[in-house]
């Protein structure tokens, strides 16, 4: 059976939110979208998330929501992560961190495997070997789904190829997060996975990743602390879509996908 997952970038406050819900609509009216993860750690005003935003995101049909360094950023996550398995950390975190980083959900038929590492050069926190960590999930938790979808949530491209390389074959679907910047170098690596080494951010692009560019522009000159506050405007979808063997695991086609929405 051949399925179609999309994986959305980072989420940037309300206007990657709506951006994300209109994209959704959108490729679904288009054609068959058979699963979702994003990646919501900035989804709750550039910093965290929230049950509310939550339940709106798994309302929309969202199967998973992967996360990052920013994921404690709202304290309430502490508590409620524990009690949704559909809210991801990264794997590679310290024994004893609440809540989890790797997610099996049964589908119509098929099996998807949801797996969210941290990468460790140039991040904060250090988090445990996302490679390590990697192999133990796919032996363990996600050992045996059908398709597997791994959010490589990190700084440096070349981590994110090392860590796409080293899971070649193993996995169906590798996208980088956390730069906000889409990426151009989309494919499907020899052993079937398909690749990008970020999926860029759903949120307003007339700004500095995100937030206010005057602001975000000031901190580098005077090197001074100040909160910049997320920008609202026109608005984008960015992520991966790519289509997937079910029998293989291996992917078939894959497309970058970038929809603009305008504030209205």
């Amino acid at each position: 059976m051949k399925i179609r997952i999309l994986f959305a970038g980072d989420v940037m406050g309300a206007p990657g939110r709506r951006a994300l819900q209109q994209g959704l609509a959108d490729l679904r009216a288009e054609g068959n979208l058979d699963a979702v993860v994003v990646n919501g750690e900035n989804a709750a005003g550039g910093a965290g998330i929230t049950r509310k935003i939550l339940d709106e995101f798994l309302s929309w049909g969202i199967d998973a929501v992967t996360a990052g360094n920013h994921v404690w950023d709202q304290k309430e996550a502490i508590s409620f992560i524990a009690e949704e398995p559909r809210l991801l950390r990264p794997h590679n975190a310290p024994p004893g961190t609440p809540g989890r980083g790797a997610l099996r959900i049964e589908k119509d038929g098929w099996s998807l495997g949801v797996l969210n590492l941290m990468g460790r050069l140039f991040m904060h926190p250090i988090y445990d070997c996302p490679f390590r960590a990697a192999d133990a999930a796919l032996d363990e938790e996600l050992a045996d789904c059908d398709v597997i979808l791994v959010d490589l949530h990190a700084e440096a491209t070349s981590e994110k190829y090392a860590l796409a390389w080293h899971l070649d074959g193993r996995a169906s679907m590798a996208v980088g997060s956390h730069t906000h910047i889409p990426t151009a170098d989309e494919r499907i690596l020899p052993d079937g996975m398909a690749y990008q080494s970020d999926a860029g951010m759903c949120g307003c692009y007339d700004s500095i990743i995100g937030v206010d560019r005057e602001i975000a522009k000031r901190r580098f000159i005077d090197a001074m602390p100040a909160k910049a506050p997320v920008v609202d405007g026109l608005a984008s979808l960015c992520g991966l879509l790519a289509e997937i063997d079910t029998q293989t695991g291996k992917a078939l086609r894959v497309e970058r996908v970038r929809r603009d929405y305008p504030l209205v």
